[in-house]
């Protein structure tokens, strides 16, 4: 996370788009404004030693460690004026192809006509561009606006080790029905999945990606914010900062 808000932060008008992929160890996420307490036992959580992290975007909580994830960050001109929305809308579409490429049928809640939910935790909510399969609801994402820039991350699920996470929750979110590639009989690996990530972004959006690894300035900024904010409990707990 420390890195994603680096990325966000060190980007300047003459850089390119970026798209991260990242994997996870098992743990769980929250959103900015996510009620810890609310819904997590942190006793539990301490006697497990699951790692949590507080998201620097909106959204509930939700649970790591078999998903691939991604990170986008572009000028907000290239969506002109296309709303919240919209850009869920034009930006999740890769998603839906990659799931088609899968061979999967994956569409968007709103299609289906599905009634919105809130919660706070991820999964047991239900936004109109939430992507659904199999009548349940794959991975997540979530975006924060700045000024002249729009970030937007979310998570593909290959698997999930129900036991990790299963006494941890304070209210009942239908762990055991998340939906994840391997329990939808979809056996693909990291590798395979990452392949053909890039390949359906890559024409999803008639672009070319070049590789590359974190400028210095990037990863000195994201060094600075692991230990100063990713690390801290005044913002993983509070949602505080300094």
């Amino acid at each position: 996370m420390a890195v994603d808000e680096a990325l966000l932060s060190e980007f300047r008008e003459s850089d390119l788009p970026i798209l991260r992929l990242y994997r996870w160890e098992p743990s769980i996420s929250l959103g900015r404004f996510s009620k810890l307490s609310q819904s997590v036992d942190m006793k539990i959580i301490e006697k497990q030693k699951l790692p949590f992290v507080r998201r620097m975007t909106g959204g509930g909580i939700l649970v790591h460690g078999g998903d691939l994830s991604y990170s986008l960050i572009f000028p907000r001109e290239y969506l002109k004026d296309a709303g919240v929305k919209e850009s869920y809308r034009y930006l999740c579409r890769f998603l839906i192809n990659l799931y088609k490429k899968l061979g999967l049928k994956a569409e968007f809640a709103h299609d289906l006509k599905l009634e919105s939910s809130k919660s706070n935790i991820c999964m047991a909510s239900n936004e109109p561009y939430d992507i659904i399969i199999d009548g349940r609801k794959i991975g997540g994402n979530a975006q924060r606006y700045t000024k002249k820039l729009l970030f937007q991350h979310g998570t593909i699920p290959l698997s999930l080790d129900a036991r990790l996470f299963k006494d941890i929750f304070l209210e009942e979110f239908g762990l055991q029905e998340i939906a994840t590639l391997d329990r939808i009989r979809k056996a693909v690996t990291y590798e395979e999945l990452k392949e053909s990530l890039i390949e359906v972004f890559m024409k999803s959006f008639d672009v070319k990606l070049i590789r590359d690894d974190l400028h210095p300035s990037q990863l000195k900024r994201a060094n600075e914010l692991q230990k100063k904010k990713y690390s801290n409990k005044r913002w993983n707990v509070d949602a505080k900062q300094d």
